[in-house]
């Protein structure tokens, strides 16, 4: 018999603890929260000091029964849930149920899941920090508050399966907000000129700078030939040359934000899958001989912090691998986020020493690249800066002046190992400039003016939201990837070519809210509400006083949108196709993957199809269909004959309708980074990219 119970959330971290701690202890699963607020109603006592009325959750019967039977046989019973607010509750619920003394030695947490981290966690239990589930009974009672007060008011007024909250109201707000500012948008035209210069043999770009020593913005073609007419020939001089050494520091280690952002630049991830497989590589993955090992720290963080043992060992590795130069020589002091929480580190590897490559046979291709990625992060991270030596010129005809820039990896430093990615997808790399002194003349090859308008601000892509709400202060490092998805499933928004678009639902549901409950989508009171969160978990002030100030004034403006919030029919637009099934008119709907046409007649008839969006293209395998943009269940694009299943042409790429001119096969449109191009998919034709 085991003298000691363990209790944990999943069974994949059960399975991986058990192995370390021997045969005196026995680990088992929670799966998660035991207890909860009932699902059928508010669940919270509003005239008891907001006193929860926490029940069994449906179906947590039997774990729970399995074990208070452990419990019973056992020495003593240690809670060892995730080390943050929620995991804090777990415990707390948990040692409710199984009767434990909430003030005895009951908890233990840990950072990262490895033989010496566990171990170490367990000679030092604590009792339940009840600031902590405090502040995750707050948000709890909170966002019950508002949800089950204000969702069934859309229900009767808009439309049933509707809901209200205070992270996803505002992630709906700026994303509608945004879609605003795009369509009031104004472009201003503007022109540059580009030149291309040649000194020898080198051939290198430059671009107009002003006039007269002064910086000058050219805003229509009447400045750009202005400015043409007054070169007086190809010659150039150089009037200034100037060198700079820049340092280029590493990015810090991931926090669950940032982890995010990179993943779905780099790897293409949403944030609900990056968290799944985090959690996957965290639980434990089996290494053969080596065992289930903890391969990443916990990953709902906003830390960037690093213990001394993780800096020692990446320390001795960048040594080992790369040499004495290459290690960082100064400790950077890293700017901290107002409100995070520094509990716990960044995000890293259990041990540098795992490197990717050894562990790729051991690990699902998606486990591989976050691993890799977080991985890398972090070893540069611990890095010396990267040096670049740059240069920039002047270049004067007259009293035109173009400038020209460019830079050399003078020591590459972490660059070596990664380099952070970007939002616009823009890749950094080295600008040649040939040897230029003052004085020198240089020939102009050509100088093309270019004409441009100013671009409205872009879409939110999952990545952009995610770091804008986390720099609003607005949620925490568990709420991101559950706020989109919730918001999604809604259908207040949807996501068309990765970047978040608009409902009419969402417009309408959040009208209303900004209508009756404008403190719920207000950014200002949203933050602060999480820093009063902050101050609950951090002791300062009791968690009753927070909901109370909240609720005195929510409450007043329910009674108001009770009686004066009208009842609105959302009236579904025709398609002006009839149901080939039952004869009834074809409506748009929108689904969790954006528009579809589905019957009138629901549920009589659920007669659903695809909008068709012909592209004006004649099918290049049968020569009768026309092309049609499709989608797949994933909302991936593609192409296809209209006449299917008679003609199976498909393609990816977006068929242009005109023919090769070196072989005569099919052009296509090609998404690059830098923007379209137009290729043919036999033989090595191409276009010139247009952005």
């Amino acid at each position: 018999m085991s003298d000691y119970l363990v209790i944990v959330e999943s069974p994949a971290k059960a399975k991986t603890i058990e192995k370390y701690l021997g045969k005196k202890y026995r680990v088992k699963a929670s799966m998660g929260h035991v207890r909860d607020l009932p699902k059928s109603q508010m669940g919270v006592d509003v005239d008891d000091h907001f006193t929860p009325k926490y029940i069994t959750i449906r179906g947590k019967g039997p774990v729970l029964k399995d074990l208070k039977n452990a419990a019973k046989k056992a020495k003593k019973v240690y809670l060892a849930a995730d080390p943050d607010r929620e995991g804090e509750a777990i415990a707390w619920h948990l040692a409710n149920s199984l009767n434990l003394d909430v003030h005895s030695d009951c908890r233990v947490v840990f950072n990262e899941i490895t033989k010496d981290a566990i171990k170490e966690s367990f000679k030092h239990p604590r009792p339940i920090n009840m600031d902590l589930v405090d502040a995750q009974q707050a948000r709890r009672i909170l966002d019950r508050l508002v949800g089950y007060n204000i969702s069934p008011l859309l229900w009767k007024k808009v439309k049933k399966g509707l809901s209200a909250g205070r992270v996803q109201s505002v992630a709906v707000r700026l994303i509608i907000d945004r879609e605003n500012e795009i369509k009031s948008f104004v472009p201003e035209e503007y022109w540059t000129i580009a030149g291309s210069f040649k000194k020898g043999k080198d051939t290198f770009q430059a671009s107009f700078y002003g006039v007269d020593g002064k910086k000058m913005q050219l805003k229509s073609e009447a400045d750009v030939k202005k400015i043409t007419g007054l070169l007086k020939s190809d010659k150039f001089q150089v009037s200034s040359v100037t060198h700079k050494e820049k340092k280029r520091n590493p990015a810090p280690p991931f926090t669950t934000s940032s982890l995010q952002q990179e993943a779905a630049r780099k790897l293409n991830f949403r944030a609900k899958k990056t968290m799944m497989v985090a959690q996957q590589l965290y639980e434990g993955i089996d290494l053969g001989k080596e065992g289930t090992v903890g391969l990443i720290t916990y990953m709902r963080t906003d830390s960037t912090r690093i213990s001394d043992v993780a800096k020692t060992e990446a320390n001795q590795y960048i040594q080992e691998k790369f040499g004495e130069n290459y290690l960082r020589q100064e400790e950077r002091k890293e700017k901290k986020q107002a409100n995070a929480q520094d509990a716990h580190e960044g995000i890293r590897p259990t041990s540098i020493f795992r490197d990717p490559g050894s562990l790729k046979s051991f690990l699902s291709r998606d486990q591989y690249k976050l691993y890799k990625l977080i991985w890398e992060r972090f070893m540069a991270s611990q890095m010396a800066p990267a040096i670049l030596d740059t240069m920039s010129a002047t270049l004067a005809n007259g009293t035109v002046l173009f400038r020209a820039s460019g830079s050399k990896i003078q020591f590459p430093g972490f660059m070596k190992v990664y380099v952070e990615g970007s939002d616009d997808q823009q890749e950094e790399g080295e600008r040649y400039l040939p040897h230029l002194e003052e004085g020198d003349v240089v020939h102009s090859e050509s100088i093309e003016p270019k004409q441009h308008f100013t671009q409205p601000p872009p879409r939110y892509t999952e990545a952009r939201l995610v770091k804008t709400l986390e720099e609003l202060g607005i949620g925490r490092p568990s709420t991101y990837a559950p706020t989109l998805d919730t918001i999604q499933k809604r259908g207040y928004v949807a996501l068309e070519n990765k970047r978040f678009v608009p409902t009419e639902l969402g417009e309408i549901v959040l009208e209303l809210i900004r209508e009756f409950f404008p403190e719920i989508i207000d950014v200002k009171f949203t933050a602060d509400m999480e820093k009063d969160l902050d101050e609950i978990e951090e002791g300062k002030v009791p968690w009753v006083q927070i909901i109370d100030a909240f609720y005195q004034n929510f409450e007043a403006r329910l009674k108001k949108a009770e009686t004066e919030m009208e009842k609105i029919e959302i009236k579904d637009e025709e398609t002006g196709e009839m149901c080939e099934l039952c004869g009834s008119p074809m409506v748009y709907k929108m689904g969790r993957y954006g528009k579809f046409m589905a019957c009138s007649n629901f549920p009589d008839c659920r007669n659903t199809k695809p909008i068709v969006k012909k592209i004006g293209v004649t099918c290049p395998k049968c020569g009768k269909g026309e092309i049609i943009e499709r989608k797949t269940k994933k909302n991936r694009i593609f192409y296809g004959c209209d006449r299917y299943p008679e003609c199976d042409f498909v393609s990816w790429d977006k068929p242009v309708g005109r023919k090769c001119p070196k072989c005569g096969d099919m052009l296509v449109e090609k998404k690059l980074k830098k923007g379209t191009q137009i290729q043919c998919v036999h033989c090595d034709y191409k276009e010139q990219s247009v952005e």
